[in-house]
């Protein structure tokens, strides 16, 4: 098998160790096989919905990386969001200076990025498929769409399948979930195709304009709106302001009152301009080992 290498370098703080680590430990993603040095992985690259496969293991000051077909610069830039290395993370310690609460969760995580899923497009379907699901049941689903709908990318000697590509499920059906899921990942796909669920549209508004955006789709409520764009699109200073499990792990480490306004929060975050998701996910995965990625919204 013939594989594509390009090396891609962190500005600031980075440990590929510590992101491998969530990888594993994230239930979206601990089904993926690990040796504990590489990450591996199939999906279809947003540049152009065709499968590749990639494997990324550590470099000094920044990660290697191969592909299983060339990777110019769209691909390039692909892999870079997943890893949050798009983004100059040179400031984001200062924070921790200034914000000792945000300094200790760092001094805990030290080097960790916000690790993304694939593609924004992914991020959409795994919010709709985990909702009233639990994570484990969410990511055997997924599986098992991606190992029926999915091409299959031979990287390392191993068969990984790609989640497939929003035409593909646009016609898709039997996918094993409620027909309301499966009318809102086709609405998804459609949105997708039309170039709203993209890295590139998204990162291009203005968070708030995104997260509005976001909302309007199918199957998409707040809470999901922002994990496509924070996690999805990996926008880095992105605060939705209406997560109670967030809001409850803010509350314990700064001592707010439980009766604390939304606004309140709003303020404390505003500290961490702009590296605003970057903070959220810091506290999130510190404190619950893992992000707890799932919402409840009601049929529309």
């Amino acid at each position: 098998m013939t594989t594509h290498g390009f090396t891609l370098t962190a500005e600031g703080p980075f440990d590929f160790g510590a992101s491998l680590r969530f990888v594993e430990d994230w239930p979206a993603t601990s089904a993926l096989p690990s040796d504990g040095r590489a990450l591996r992985f199939a999906y279809c690259a947003e540049s152009d919905w065709l499968p590749i496969g990639a494997r990324v293991s550590a470099a000094p000051g920044g990660v290697d990386v191969a592909t299983t077909r060339p990777a110019g610069p769209g691909i390039r830039g692909e892999v870079a969001r997943i890893l949050s290395l798009d983004v100059d993370g040179t400031g984001f310690a200062a924070l921790g200076e200034t914000d000792p609460v945000l300094g200790d969760v760092q001094r805990r995580s030290p080097g960790l990025r916000p690790v993304c899923f694939w593609s924004p497009w992914e991020a959409a379907c795994w919010a709709v498929i985990v909702q009233r699901s639990s994570m484990l049941i969410a990511s055997r689903i997924k599986q098992r769409i991606a190992d029926r709908y999915g091409a299959q990318v031979t990287l390392d000697g191993r068969t990984y399948a790609a989640f497939p590509p929003p035409v593909t499920l646009l016609e898709a059906g039997g996918l094993g979930l409620p027909a309301q899921k499966e009318e809102w990942l086709r609405g998804l796909a459609q949105a997708a195709l039309d170039g709203v669920l993209t890295s590139e549209h998204l990162r291009a508004l203005d968070p708030q304009d995104a997260l509005a955006e976001l909302r309007a789709l199918p199957g998409v409520g707040p809470f999901s709106a922002g994990l496509i764009l924070i996690r999805g699109a990996g926008a880095p200073d992105a605060f939705p302001g209406d997560e109670p499990r967030l809001f409850a792990i803010l509350r314990e480490a700064y001592g707010l009152p439980e009766d604390a306004p939304p606004a309140a929060y709003r303020k404390l975050a505003d500290a961490w301009r702009p590296y605003r998701s970057w903070a959220s996910f810091l506290f999130r995965a510190t404190a619950y080992g893992v992000t707890d990625d799932q919402e409840r919204v009601p049929a529309r």
